[in-house]
This record gives structure tokens, C-alpha cells and sequence, in this order.
């Protein structure tokens, strides 16, 4: 159960915190091979009474603390991975290496599960079961979560499952989310439309799929707000278009390519049908043909309302906490929603603009000038310390 102390004893540990995320967002990798980063993990809590699991194919391990009692297990979870972006922060511990930055906080995230490591080790003897650690890298679209299930390292499945996600642009201090959907699921989107080229002086003997992409795109504007109901949230954006190279050619073929968020499985599916048909369907009216690929990427990130209701207590417990309920889903997507396909759980936010900002105007992440305000690392490691020991102590009650 969280607690005062809990909250103190982070903050004792404040240095060690702040210095490993300073080291892992001075050195920053991308994907799903982070060796450095792993490596400075464990190094940070090699005193620590754990054991350690690591997979085949990638670099995500999983630190289990567990004193050889019988009862309830919990996953906690923190991301490793960077962005391929340069950073422009000038901070004195700013990325070492060109074109990668920790520009979405999982130098954070890795850091204050590192902290709930040590805090809770402290307490193993009076934890009614096993917390385990997840470091997973590659969750900046490599599907990172997903491979380490592959590999069976939260074999056998925990009881819970929570993750907090730094947010640049939120109140200092505050925990946010939601029952249900949080985030959207996230695939990516390519039509080609195939033609037959030819001058740009005679039209008329081409079949040119320029125009035809460019009634496609429309008709996917139209789609969303005509063939779904507005009241879930669904997202069709087309990002780019490429045909000819010269001015004076109509192309044999255009390619449009973007993103598909949706908030529900069952809506995911039926939009993936829908751009088949209307892109055909357009295509063929014009002679010419379309094939669509949908690249499947993240599922809908999805709360689970018991673990919510945990989350806001642990939460309000804190010292000063506040807990916002998010009113609508982000249109965002992570793939801790793999294990919450799984695994009862959820996502919390944390806020963590500098105290007594105009929070609505600083950088969000994914910018190369995010900012942390550091001193708001305790308390998400006390937030996820006190989930996993309010969840062992008393489950879902």
C-alpha cells in the first residue's frame, strides 16, 4: 500500500534516479536492440536480490523480485527506446549521438521502474508475491512488448499489468487516464493506384491515376465522417502522395501512403474494409485499378476499469497527488497495449512540465525541445511501486 514513506524513500533516491536517466539520454538507441541501454539497468541494480530474464530477439529482459512467497504476481513496465531525431535542448547531459534523442521520455520511464526496483526490494519481505520488472526496447513502432511475449518472458502470465507514460505538456505532478480505450490502435496505410502513363500534353490517351489518388484521399475525408458514427473517434490522415518526377509526365502509377487510428477492434477491421472498397471502387470508375496494403501496427491501448480504480487511489494517496480522468481517448498509440490484451491493467500519464508552467505551451513529446522536469520522477516511481503493492497486498478489492 502506498504511502507517505513511499513517496519519501523515493525521493531519497532521487540522485540515482535522475542520474541513470541523465546516462541513458545521453546515449540513445533506437529499436530493438538497446545493449547500452540494458546495460546500465542492470548495472544500477545489480545489488538488488533479482532475477533476471532476457530474450532471443531483442534486447527486453525482465527483473523478477520474489522472496518464494505464494501469491499474486504484477508486471511493471518501462520503455528503453529512443527517436531517430536530433536533439535541440542544449542540455548538459543532451544526446551524445547524432540523429537520436530520448524525445518521447522512455529515458524516464526506464529510470523510475528502475527506482520502483529498488523500493520495492527494500520491502520484499513483506510483499505478498512477485513484481516483476519489464525493460522492453523497441516500442517507437518496432513492437517491442510483442516480442517479448513472443519469447515467453512474462510466461506465466502475471495477475496485473501497469505502465506510466510521461506527458511534457500536462500539470506538474499530476496521474491521468481512463476506463477503457486510452489510446487508438495505429497501422499504416498504402494505396497504389496503377494507370497508364504517357505526355502531359495528351491526357486523353493516358489513363492518369494522379486524379484518381486525389478523389481517393477526398473520399476517405468523406468516408470518416459519413459511413462511422462521430461519436468514437477515428482518424484517416494521408501524409503523402508520390507520382511523377517531371513535370511534363503523367505517371502509370500514384502511391498514397498514411495512418488509421481507431479506438476498438472491431471498428479497426471494418475501416480496413472500407478503404479496399472505396479505393477500388474509385479506381475502376476511372479505368484503372487500386491495391491497398494495411500494415498492421499497435492495438487500441485499452484500461481495465478495476486497475483504473487502483491507479486513482494509489494515486490520491501521494502526498499533494492529484489525478485527472481523462474525458476521451488520445488518438496516440503505445504497445504496452500488447500486454493489456493479455494481462488485466492499464496506462497511467504523468505530468511533468515544470512546476508553475503555462503547461499548454511547452514542447509535447516527439519534439526535438522536450523538457522534464526531473523533481517528478519520485513520484511516478512511488506511483508505480504503490500499484504493485496495493495490487499483491489486496487485489482487485
Amino acid at each position: 500500500m502506498l504511502t507517505e514513506d513511499l513517496l519519501q524513500d523515493a525521493r531519497g533516491i532521487a540522485d540515482r534516479i535522475t542520474a541513470l536517466r541523465r546516462a541513458i539520454h545521453a546515449e540513445p538507441e533506437l529499436g530493438l536492440q538497446t545493449p547500452k541501454t540494458l546495460a546500465k539497468v542492470r548495472a544500477e541494480l545489480a545489488d538488488l536480490p533479482l532475477e533476471w530474464r532476457e530474450g532471443s530477439s531483442c534486447t527486453g529482459a525482465v527483473a523478477i523480485l520474489n522472496r518464494g512467497k505464494a501469491g499474486r504476481s504484477v508486471v511493471l513496465r518501462g520503455d528503453m527506446d529512443a527517436l531517430p531525431m536530433e536533439e535541440e535542448t542544449d542540455l548538459e547531459f543532451a544526446s551524445t549521438v547524432s540523429g537520436r534523442m530520448h524525445a518521447c521520455g522512455h529515458d524516464t520511464h526506464t529510470a523510475m521502474l528502475a527506482g520502483a526496483a529498488r523500493l520495492l526490494a527494500v520491502r520484499a519481505e513483506s510483499l505478498r508475491g512477485e513484481v516483476r520488472f519489464m525493460f522492453q526496447p523497441g516500442e517507437e513502432g518496432y513492437h517491442g512488448a510483442r516480442f517479448m511475449l513472443d519469447d515467453g518472458l512474462l510466461d506465466p502470465l502475471p495477475d496485473a499489468a501497469f505502465a506510466l507514460h510521461i506527458m511534457p505538456n500536462a500539470p506538474h505532478g499530476t496521474i491521468g487516464s481512463r476506463v477503457g480505450t486510452l489510446l487508438a490502435s495505429a497501422d499504416m496505410l498504402e494505396i497504389v493506384v496503377e494507370g497508364r502513363g504517357g505526355h502531359a500534353s495528351m491526357p486523353h490517351d493516358t489513363r492518369d491515376p494522379v486524379p484518381v489518388a486525389c478523389e481517393i484521399v477526398m473520399a476517405l475525408q468523406a468516408m470518416v465522417t459519413r459511413r462511422f458514427n462521430a461519436h468514437e473517434a477515428m482518424i484517416i490522415t494521408i501524409t503523402q502522395l508520390e507520382a511523377a518526377n517531371a513535370h511534363n509526365i503523367i505517371p502509370d502509377r500514384a502511391v498514397l501512403k498514411g495512418t488509421i487510428r481507431t479506438l476498438s477492434p472491431n471498428r479497426r477491421q471494418e475501416v480496413w474494409n472500407a478503404i479496399r472498397q472505396l479505393a477500388e471502387n474509385i479506381a475502376q470508375a476511372h479505368d484503372c485499378d487500386a491495391d491497398t496494403e494495411i500494415t498492421q501496427g499497435f492495438p487500441p491501448t485499452v484500461n481495465d476499469a478495476r486497475a483504473v480504480a487502483m491507479a486513482e487511489a494509489v494515486a490520491t494517496s501521494l502526498p499533494h497527488g492529484e489525478y485527472i480522468n481523462l474525458q476521451a481517448p488520445i488518438m496516440g498509440a503505445e504497445d504496452f497495449s500488447y500486454v493489456l490484451e493479455k494481462v488485466p491493467g492499464m496506462m497511467a500519464f504523468l505530468g511533468v512540465a515544470q512546476s508553475g508552467a503555462d503547461w499548454k505551451q511547452c514542447c509535447s513529446i516527439h519534439s526535438s525541445r522536450m523538457m522534464v522536469d526531473e523533481s517528478v520522477l519520485p513520484r511516478g516511481t512511488a506511483f508505480l511501486a504503490g500499484c504493485a503493492s496495493r495490487f499483491l497486498e489486496r487485489g482487485w478489492d
